[in-house]
């Protein structure tokens, strides 16, 4: 058989599932876990933000009692020294796949997406269909995996594999999550005919509990948006405008247009994440003084080798991000009082983000502060539903 991806029919479509769950919510919180060291931010300042596993297990464990949706880390194959500079920027890092299902047995209600460069060596789909199927098994329906293609030259080089042609890598995923897709909701042998696989009496289980995992992408380009709207569930997306507010908000309405009239073209319908840096104090003043303490404090050396990075890359999405912006690191900045991010959140939702996957300089005390002082104020705003998924609050759509 060819395998074809049933993007009409996955785990948002059935009542009870996580994602039918989180699809409810009027703007789906993730957060974007620090498993590598620095996290987000280009910058010596002091902070107890640890790439090690306990410390984000405990910001997992504090993101679910906060009633976020999601957590999920990013994936990298970096040599010795990371991006350089003082800090060795992202040297030490969890794998984001291993890290994220080792959540699975230490939390109840939150999904797990892991990234994973399926295109990288020895991946093959029978493989990730079945550690899928195990991590949807354990997790009861939590587990998602967000396939990347790879556009940095030197991760291909450390398997020993040329880089592939940047629209070429989009075909090659959809083959393989095509492939994934079939395995998955099949209760038979399969015998599988693609370019790139031949499978013969190819089985996999356990079922997954809501037809298949979680499917995300994170991508820019046309290519890679023409991928996401046919086989995810959640896209990934940038700021085509840079990281500055105001930039954002004027470009992310054409923006998240291009990628719903993409999903409907295709008769699908997908959500957009979007990952907003966020730097949150009582008032504006104090806000504004954190950022510049933490822009004061970057580590140049390792801000040249990351920026350095992504000029050698074909990914389209980081273009317009300007060198200071990446010191702060995310998507884009949120910058203020609980009352401003409030209001700069619901300006995200009214240019068509679906949902934010936050990120933070100092995670643990950061992420405590939100809860504390922002969330509440994202339910009177109607952005949230209180956690019993009341139906009573007003939404901004």
């Amino acid at each position: 058989m060819n395998p074809a991806f049933d993007g009409a029919s996955g785990p948002a479509d059935i009542e009870g599932s996580p994602l039918h769950a989180a699809f409810r919510q009027p703007l789906i919180l993730g957060l974007f876990l620090p498993i590598q060291n620095g996290g987000w931010s280009i910058s010596t300042l002091p902070r107890s933000t640890d790439w090690r596993f306990d410390y984000n297990a405990r910001l997992t464990k504090q993101a679910e009692a906060l009633g976020f949706d999601l957590v999920f880390g990013l994936a990298q194959w970096l040599g010795k020294n990371g991006h350089g500079g003082q800090m060795k920027y992202r040297e030490q890092s969890l794998d984001a796949f291993i890290a994220t299902s080792a959540l699975a047995a230490m939390t109840e209600r939150i999904m797990l997406i892991s990234t994973v460069h399926a295109l990288y060596g020895p991946w093959h789909p029978l493989h990730l269909a079945k550690f899928g199927a195990t991590l949807d098994h354990i997790s009861n329906g939590r587990w998602g995996i967000n396939l990347v293609t790879g556009h940095v030259s030197t991760e291909w080089a450390m398997f020993g594999q040329p880089m592939i042609e940047h629209d070429e890598r989009y075909a090659r995923a959809a083959e393989f999550v095509a492939v994934l897709d079939t395995l998955w909701r099949s209760d038979a042998n399969l015998t599988i005919r693609t370019p790139r696989w031949q499978l013969d009496d190819a089985f996999v289980s356990p079922r997954p509990r809501f037809r298949r995992p979680v499917l995300v992408n994170a991508t820019g380009s046309d290519a890679g948006i023409d991928y996401a709207v046919r086989h995810s569930d959640l896209v990934f997306i940038t700021s085509p405008a840079g990281a500055d507010f105001d930039d954002a908000i004027g470009a992310l309405p054409a923006h998240t247009a291009k990628i719903r009239e993409g999903a409907a073209r295709v008769e699908r319908r997908v959500r957009t994440l979007i990952n907003p840096t966020i730097v949150c104090r009582p008032t504006e003043r104090e806000a504004w003084a954190y950022r510049d303490a933490i822009v004061a404090h970057a580590d140049e050396g390792a801000l040249d080798g990351f920026v350095g990075q992504g000029s050698r890359s074909d990914a389209k999405a980081w273009a317009n991000h300007k060198r200071e912006q990446r010191i702060l690191g995310g998507n884009l900045h949120l910058i203020g009082s609980p009352e401003q991010i409030v209001d700069k959140l619901v300006a995200l939702k009214r240019a068509g983000c679906d949902g934010v996957q936050l990120t933070f300089f100092d995670f643990e005390p950061d992420l405590a502060y939100f809860g504390e002082a922002v969330l509440p104020l994202l339910v009177e705003a109607g952005l949230r539903r209180d956690l019993a998924g009341s139906d009573s609050l007003h939404t901004t759509t």
